[in-house]
């Protein structure tokens, strides 16, 4: 009857497994055909293995420069997130007042908060920034990294507040006796501790900011600025769809991230755990 079990259980997930899988298929089969393959049949592998649409598509995405952009936005957000929120949960965890919890409050509270909800006001109001002090806010790569490091800030405090209040506060007194400032408390002792916590903030940050599609629509116009989920929007005419170019384009936004996952996957379910349980 055990045995029985465990062969149900494994048929399930597998089917489950097959089930997330699919639309990766999907994309990877279609991505070699030619339209007329791909309309009779979405299913079948293709004719023929050829990189032909992807050179295509990435003619038409103007690839290069499209992933020049998404890694200087990607990268310099997530190194400013991890920086910022690492001190800033830091110091609240470390700090025990009245407005040290009500900050870390309204970090949590601002993660219950839709993107949808916000998004015309803060293109509003960065216009007004623009227009007011002359700081270039829109149709720039400087100001779409400086929204991302606002929206990702609240869950990477949270997760690093709760990977602080592990570490025993003896190691900081310690380092303070022997003459350490706070800033090298920090940077020597506490932020290498937080190493497996910052892979996690990182992953999880990298995937949200490379995949962003709503965000660099509204604010980035210029062609030239283009990060490679706009890109792809290339090829979702008004009239007419060009699915085989769209799904090579979409295995171009995909691979990157994906490589970066698998290579750092081992760090995700550590650091959650022993940062936001703990």
């Amino acid at each position: 009857m055990k045995k029985f079990n465990k062969i149900i259980k494994e048929l399930l997930l597998l089917i489950t497994a097959l089930f997330f899988l699919s639309p990766i298929y999907i994309i990877i089969v279609n991505s070699f055909k030619n339209r007329q393959e791909l309309y009779e049949n979405v299913l079948a592998l293709p004719k023929e293995f050829s990189f032909q649409y992807y050179i295509e598509a990435m003619e038409k995405m103007n690839f290069l420069n499209a992933l020049a952009n998404s890694l200087y936005i990607t990268i310099l957000s997530v190194l400013i997130i991890v920086v910022l929120s690492s001190m800033t949960a830091w110091m609240l965890a470390r700090t025990d007042n009245k407005l040290s919890k009500i900050i870390f409050m309204i970090f949590i509270a601002t993660m219950l908060i839709p993107f949808q909800t916000l998004m015309m006001p803060l293109m509003q109001f960065m216009s007004t920034i623009t227009n007011t002090l002359h700081i270039p806010m829109i149709n720039t790569r400087e100001g779409l990294i400086f929204m991302h490091i606002g929206f990702s800030s609240s869950i990477s405090v949270f997760l690093y507040h709760g990977f602080v209040k592990s570490i025993p506060i003896t190691l900081e007194e310690a380092a303070t006796i022997d003459g350490a400032s706070k800033f090298g408390v920090f940077w020597r002792i506490i932020f290498p501790i937080l190493k497996p916590i910052t892979v996690t903030v990182m992953i999880l940050n990298v995937i949200n900011i490379w995949n962003d599609y709503l965000l660099p629509s509204l604010t980035l116009t210029d062609k030239g600025l283009r990060t490679i989920p706009l890109s792809t929007f290339y090829f979702f005419g008004e009239f007419t769809i060009q699915w085989n170019l769209a799904m090579a384009g979409l295995m171009l936004t995909i691979i990157p991230v994906v490589i970066f996952y698998v290579l750092a996957q081992k760090h995700i379910i550590k650091g959650i755990g022993e940062g936001a349980v703990k």
